[in-house]
């Protein structure tokens, strides 16, 4: 326990932040979060993926204030992060142009995945 938070509660709400933030990190480093050319803003596709992390995001944020409650919004989220990674892993290796994403989002989702599992797991929160 660190203070008061517990590690969970203190991922979940990074991750929940990093997640309201897909937006400005493909803006900074779009080889690594954003799967188009030109600006963010010139996919209906990736808005739209922005908006559903945007949305985990506060949900993640608002799960760090008793995660215990939230079991089944946080696995949810371990494994559609891992789901995602391994489909966005495959897409990247089978096209040189995305390699970046193997550096980028394809990690941070499988850190999401394997730190809130393993905090979960610690902490004996295996059901949902």
């Amino acid at each position: 326990m660190i203070g008061k938070y517990s590690l969970l509660q203190i991922a979940l709400f990074v991750f929940g932040l990093v997640s309201c933030l897909l937006y400005p990190l493909s803006i900074v480093w779009p080889s690594g979060w954003s799967w188009h050319a030109g600006p963010p803003m010139a996919s209906h596709y990736f808005m739209m993926i922005v908006g559903v992390y945007a949305t985990l995001g506060v949900f993640l944020i608002l799960a760090a204030r008793n995660p215990a409650a939230n079991k089944s919004l946080i696995w949810f989220t371990v494994v559609s992060s891992a789901v995602h990674a391994v489909i966005m892993a495959v897409q990247a290796i089978g096209d040189p142009m995305q390699h970046g994403h193997l550096l980028g989002d394809v990690p941070a989702l499988l850190a999401v995945a394997v730190v809130l599992g393993g905090l979960m797991m610690a902490q004996g929160r295996r059901g949902v």
